[in-house]
């Protein structure tokens, strides 16, 4: 199989990530149901709603921000319907994030409602990447150059580090951790706040292999978004390591 995977069906070149990432929204709404139903939520049917909602908006708006940061001198040069496309799941969990909360604080919700969403995004995380690794150099989540065995031609005839491979297995093995440690969570939101951490340092990490061309104090915006994040939990972060003190 050649990357870019694009297969040809009734005569038509078929869009293989698009269809992956409404797969991705399909099957982790389906999984975060099924988790649902299994589990006892104690944050009300309607408020429950307005939060997906306010994920849902937030990660619109976010996704296509940090989007368009990560290239801004190209996305000025371009219409606006490739502003309006291009996105970053990075800005979508950011975003979505913050919606939750201001959501949460517009209908009063106090409880955490984050642990039960977590397993589901990374479910759609880890669908979304194969269509990432499967589009090649047409999407930005190729490496620079590489002697490195796991180097691959992703359609430019040069060998690059696959990022998508590598975020897959990054995600399996975070999925089976988490869902393994769980129940050893005390505290509602805190699995969640694990795995917003756990992304995003791994996401900060691998930024140094993409070949990156806008940067502010030497760091890409995808990077900073990263650091934004670990500053936005940092109470849970000193907690954390008072625990394990």
């Amino acid at each position: 199989m050649e990357i870019p995977f694009e297969p040809i069906l009734f005569g038509v070149k078929v869009n293989i990530h698009l269809i992956l990432e409404y797969l991705a929204f399909f099957l982790g709404y389906r999984y975060y149901a099924f988790l649902k139903k299994r589990s006892k939520d104690h944050i009300p049917t309607e408020n429950r709603l307005y939060i997906i909602l306010g994920a849902a908006l937030g990660a619109f708006f976010g996704s296509r921000i940090v989007g368009l940061l990560e290239h801004p001198i190209i996305a000025i040069q371009q219409s606006f319907l490739y502003i309006f496309n291009v996105k970053t799941i990075m800005g979508g969990l950011f975003g979505g994030l913050l919606g939750v909360e201001i959501s949460k604080k517009i209908i009063g919700e106090k409880q955490s409602s984050g642990d039960l969403f977590t397993l589901p995004i990374i479910l759609g995380i880890f669908i979304g990447r194969i269509g990432c690794f499967l589009t090649g150099i047409k999407e930005f989540t190729y490496g620079q150059e590489t002697s490195f065995f796991m180097g691959m031609d992703l359609g430019d005839g040069i060998l690059r580090h696959p990022l998508a491979l590598y975020e897959l297995i990054f995600l399996i093995l975070l999925f089976f951790l988490l869902k393994s440690f769980r129940s050893k969570f005390s505290v509602n939101g805190d699995l969640f706040k694990v795995f917003m951490l756990s992304y995003f340092g791994f996401r900060f990490c691998i930024e140094f292999l993409k070949p990156n061309e806008f940067f502010v104090f030497g760091l890409s915006s995808i990077q900073i978004l990263c650091i934004t994040c670990w500053l936005y939990y940092y109470k849970f972060i000193l907690k954390a390591v008072k625990y394990a003190r």
